[in-house]
């Protein structure tokens, strides 16, 4: 496997050998001991899979203090644009964001450590995504930023009459009245 830098300090893309004949393909998506000599320490505990239909954005999703989660994430079938913004206060990259897009295709998947919040928008139908999380959900310490919030300006790839969002990313905070302690 390839494990790519961003401008984002902790923020890396993970390309994996894949194995093609004429059965199909094979490839390892997670194996302990190689994200190790990689320098990748994260322990995943839980994993997750969501379908969506174009145009819907999840998140900026996060999770506080003790409860922070790392995600190793990646798609299955169709694309999307993933996207994290660095909430770590000591960072040099503070309140910047780093977005790739990640296919069934290119089978790319993104390292977001723990101290940013996440989200992606899908950019076809019957997309399915799937995560790793290095610790568990905990429902008082989610936390989360409305993804189109005007200072991040973040561009999607959905055009704004397309954009699906759940109730619950439509009531999310704008940045600037939302809560994250992280500290690097």
């Amino acid at each position: 496997m390839k494990v790519l830098t961003t401008k984002i300090h902790g923020l890396l893309i993970i390309e994996p050998d894949v194995y093609k004949d004429h059965r199909g393909y094979f490839f390892e998506s997670y194996q302990i001991d190689r994200f190790k000599a990689e320098g990748i320490e994260q322990r995943f505990i839980q994993d997750n899979e969501a379908f969506s239909s174009y145009g819907v954005i999840r998140g900026l999703h996060y999770q506080l203090g003790e409860f922070s989660q790392a995600k190793l994430v990646r798609v299955i079938k169709g694309s999307v644009l993933d996207v994290a913004v660095d909430l770590r206060k000591d960072s040099p990259t503070y309140l910047q964001y780093e977005s790739i897009v990640l296919s069934g295709q290119n089978k790319r998947q993104f390292l977001v450590p723990r101290g940013f919040a996440h989200g992606y928008s899908v950019l076809e139908n019957d997309t399915i995504f799937a995560y790793k999380c290095d610790n568990f959900y905990n429902k008082s310490s989610e936390r989360g930023i409305h993804p189109l919030d005007p200072t991040l300006n973040i561009d999607w790839h959905v055009p704004e009459d397309d954009v699906m969002l759940s109730e619950k990313d439509l009531e999310s905070p704008w940045l600037n009245d939302a809560e994250h302690d992280f500290k690097i």
